[in-house]
């Protein structure tokens, strides 16, 4: 039996296109899979919370949440039951305190008659997760004036 599969481009917000991975996820995989998929890409470790948000837009009710609380919308969910399409957007917003945004376009879906777990088909550019701007922080830099 045939299965789904979507070929993604994902990026960091505000770094245009010099900086990208494509993706391979099934459909049966979820959207937690997806973000360590894009975490694992980038290099990023996985110690925070996050969202989907299909509008591009953070911290909305209708958002897939790591943690939702009241029984919202969860990154348990399929994704194969979002009902995506080639050329829709949509958005990772990583690390609630960094505010990590990455933007996801759907770029192929097609079918594949065995599962795989996801891959890295292209990689552009890297991004740092805690970049260090040559400066050492040290106690006084934390004490009150």
């Amino acid at each position: 039996m045939a299965k789904i599969q979507y070929r993604l481009k994902v990026y960091p917000a505000g770094l245009g296109h010099k900086v990208y991975r494509n993706l391979e996820i099934c459909g049966q995989d979820t959207l937690d899979q997806l973000c360590d998929a894009v975490l694992e890409a980038f290099a990023f470790s996985k110690e925070h919370l996050y969202e989907f948000c299909m509008n591009n837009q953070m911290y909305q009710d209708g958002n897939y949440q790591s943690d939702p609380g009241d029984g919202g919308p969860s990154t348990a969910e399929v994704i194969g039951s979002l009902g995506l399409h080639k050329g829709q957007n949509f958005s990772l917003h990583y690390d609630f305190g960094d505010d990590w945004m990455f933007t996801i376009h759907v770029m192929q879906i097609s079918e594949t008659d065995a599962y795989h777990s996801p891959v890295i088909i292209k990689a552009k550019g890297e991004i740092e997760q805690y970049p260090d701007y040559g400066e050492e922080w040290d106690e006084e830099d934390w004490e009150e004036d």
